[in-house]
């Protein structure tokens, strides 16, 4: 045990030593050089000052609100009479992203820097020189360094002029502008250079007809595609504190505590302590094994197989209906069917090698964990694992080390607690009722695990009327346990109800009660995610009588997929990406990307509890075209639109994997929900948002985009 605590320690001693170190290291070498070697007096010419930007690090650039909080950088002439400036400094593409510690969106390059400005010569040896300000700060650790230094161009010709011919200046393209215009001769210009890190921005790719070309025609990288993503609190390359960043990857994680793919896994967990020897060993065993166990998988699946692999493990319907038979076995074992014991001989070879058979199944359970987590872990998760695949190391461990640390805490505290419940009386068989009732929720929960298999590959077994029957038919059961009109084989007679009991056979009955209008459509906002869409239900009379008062404005249009995936609230929109920029192209509308997913119960929540705000559905409704994309859907599209992913080299199959590799390559994010407000061409117009149960904040955000584009 000494020895993991101080293994552990040392690793986050290196880690944390690592990135100080790399602040010692951090800073940007300039060169200085001119357009074109020879001008007339009276001409123009572009001064090019390039950074060469140390690994890990980036330095803002010098083209956003100067009031945000980043130093811009900056170039100070030392004036005389022969040379003037002429228009403003440009910076050569760029990237942007958002940065949450500053709340706005900044530019700033990576692996090289280019800057220009233009200048008219006047004299035959013109004397340019001045002073540079700017500041650089790491990936890694987060710290920011300031820098400056002094500067001078020298080299020029300078030839008489002969007729005075004036240059076009502010906005005009000088032959060291052109690399910029298409995205092939910036690759040329890249090459020519060793410049792996300017890309051309994703806003000037073209709109093709089908959405695989599109995406060809993307970066190939994260980095690169960091260029086009104004989301910053959903991408955790962006800069920021380390420790800041770690404490909202723990907080996440906490908060993930509450989703209900961890749920589940209380009872389970309870029930596994309960019978352990050298049981509070054994728990914080069990949370190192989650920390371990997590941070592992977390970086090295996602360098070894890319984001897309932790949405297969939480869809796919294998690990889901693994899932599903664990929870029934645990279920109807609690119920008194069986005992879930060790083969005899497989015991005494145990009770020789105690120690090694108990630390299996600890290491069991807290892989269980793990693996069920993913499907719940929301957009921190889906950011590291991009991180991950895209090239960093430390902040992906540090944050992943974080983030299952919220789950390690509480998980050894319910490990702990099956030793308190040993030292009471065992007195009145209230254990085997505590048993009895876990049997219930487990069944009950396994149910959530068949029916993300049953969404995703469209099997129609478990649709929201059949998941609600059995929730209504199992919580009427418990309630009628609770009173005691139903006994297991380990149960006693019960003579008399307790107080206690008959409260929560109340509190059963009344959930049983709040479920049944959800036969005929009622929302049962309080399931939010625990349920399948709304969509599924065969008779729905808000869907009746919603499409008798909103006839459909899209009947006429072609639409894919619309046999396969429907939207909430009777709202209407499309499930293709290409299709979806035609139509807000031809009636004059931007573009709302609902980034979604069959397994995504946050999505299911937002959909819920969000969308059904009036002041949401309203604009909505009004102020968007709606595409919903789904990127776990396994619906296998023909061979013909099949592409390889420059972004993992995976060919691309599905409708789910095309949909996931767009996100990943165009918006760069893995997260569900992801909601991205763009223009006709796919370029955001305003940061993306995530998961946010505000009502008022999300009708503020669609506000935003719809002005954006307006003014745009």
């Amino acid at each position: 045990m000494k020895r993991g605590i101080i293994l552990i320690l040392s690793l986050c001693l290196l880690i944390t030593g690592f990135a100080q170190g790399q602040v010692q290291k951090a800073k940007a070498h300039w060169t200085y050089s001119f357009s074109k070697p020879e001008v007339k007096k009276g001409e123009t010419v572009d001064l090019i000052f390039t950074a060469t930007i140390d690994k890990d690090w980036y330095m803002y650039s010098s083209d956003f609100d100067p009031d945000l909080g980043p130093m811009l950088t900056t170039f100070t002439f030392e004036k005389n009479n022969t040379f003037e400036t002429v228009g403003k400094l440009k910076p050569q593409n760029p990237k942007t992203k958002f940065e949450e510690v500053w709340q706005g969106n900044v530019r700033y390059f990576e692996g090289k820097g280019v800057f220009k400005q233009t200048v008219k010569i006047l004299a035959d040896n013109p004397v340019i020189k001045g002073s540079s300000e700017y500041q650089t700060c790491s990936h890694v650790s987060g710290l920011c360094i300031p820098g400056g230094e002094d500067f001078e161009f020298k080299g020029l010709k300078v030839a008489a002029a002969t007729i005075a011919t004036e240059q076009p200046t502010v906005g005009a393209a000088t032959p060291a502008d052109k690399p910029a215009a298409t995205p092939t001769t910036a690759s040329a210009a890249s090459a020519s250079s060793n410049d792996t890190s300017i890309a051309v921005s994703a806003g000037d790719i073209p709109a093709t007809g089908d959405s695989s070309a599109a995406i060809e025609a993307a970066p190939t990288s994260v980095s690169e595609a960091s260029g086009v993503v104004a989301s910053g609190a959903e991408t955790p390359a962006a800069g920021g504190s380390l420790l800041g960043f770690a404490l909202a990857a723990f907080l996440s994680g906490l908060l993930a505590l509450l989703t209900p793919c961890v749920f589940p896994i209380i009872p389970m967990t309870v029930s596994f302590f309960t019978h352990q020897e050298r049981g509070k060993f054994k728990a914080f065993l069990y949370g190192i094994s989650i920390i371990l166990i997590y941070t592992l998988i977390g970086t090295v699946v996602s360098r070894l197989n890319g984001p897309a692999f932790a949405n297969f493990l939480s869809t796919h319907w294998l690990p889901n209906l693994l899932f599903f038979a664990i929870f029934i076995t645990f279920g109807l074992s609690f119920l008194g069917l069986f005992e879930i014991v060790l083969p005899s001989g497989f015991v005494n070879k145990m009770d020789q090698k105690a120690d090694q058979g108990g630390y299996a199944g600890v290491f069991f359970m807290a892989f269980t964990l793990v693996l069920v987590s993913f499907s719940c872990t929301g957009p921190i998760v889906g950011s590291l694992l991009v991180a991950s695949a895209g090239g960093e190391v430390v902040k992906p461990i540090v944050g992943m080390a974080a983030f299952s640390a919220a789950f390690a805490i509480p998980f050894t505290s319910f490990a702990l607690f099956p030793q308190w419940l040993k030292s009471l009386p065992k007195s009145g068989g209230w254990l085997n009722t505590v048993k009895v009732v876990l049997g219930f929720l487990e069944l009950a929960l396994a149910l959530k695990f068949f029916s993300i298999a049953d969404q995703v590959y469209h099997w129609h077994l478990l649709d929201r009327e059949v998941y609600l029957a059995f929730w209504i038919v199992i919580f009427a059961l418990l309630g009628f346990y609770l009173l005691g009109k139903i006994r297991t084989p380990h149960d006693s007679p019960i003579e008399k109800v307790s107080v206690p009991r008959l409260l929560l056979s109340i509190i059963t009955f009344t959930f049983v009660v709040y479920m049944i209008p959800g036969m005929w459509g009622a929302p049962l906002k309080a399931l939010a995610g625990y349920l399948p869409p709304q969509s599924t239900l065969d008779f729905d009379l808000n869907k009746r009588s919603a499409a008798a008062a909103n006839p459909s404005v899209l009947s006429g249009e072609a639409r894919k997929y619309s046999d396969l995936f429907h939207l909430p609230h009777e709202l209407e929109g499309f499930f293709d990406y290409q299709e979806a920029l035609a139509y807000a192209k031809k009636v004059n509308k931007p573009v709302f990307i609902d980034f979604t997913g069959h397994g995504c119960v946050n999505c299911r929540e937002m959909e819920a509890r969000v969308w059904v705000d009036p002041a949401v559905l309203q604009r909505l409704n009004n102020d968007y075209v709606i595409v919903a994309l789904y990127v776990d859907d396994k619906t296998e599209l023909p061979e013909a639109q099949w592409y390889t992913s420059k972004y993992d080299n995976k060919v691309k199959k599905t409708i789910g994997a095309q949909n996931a590799d767009l996100q990943i390559v165009k918006y760069n994010n893995n997260a569900q929900p992801h909601y991205c407000l763009v223009d006709h061409e796919g370029n955001l117009l305003v940061a993306p948002k995530n998961y946010d149960l505000d009502p008022a904040k999300f009708a503020a955000f669609l506000d935003s985009g719809k002005a954006a584009f307006l003014k745009k």
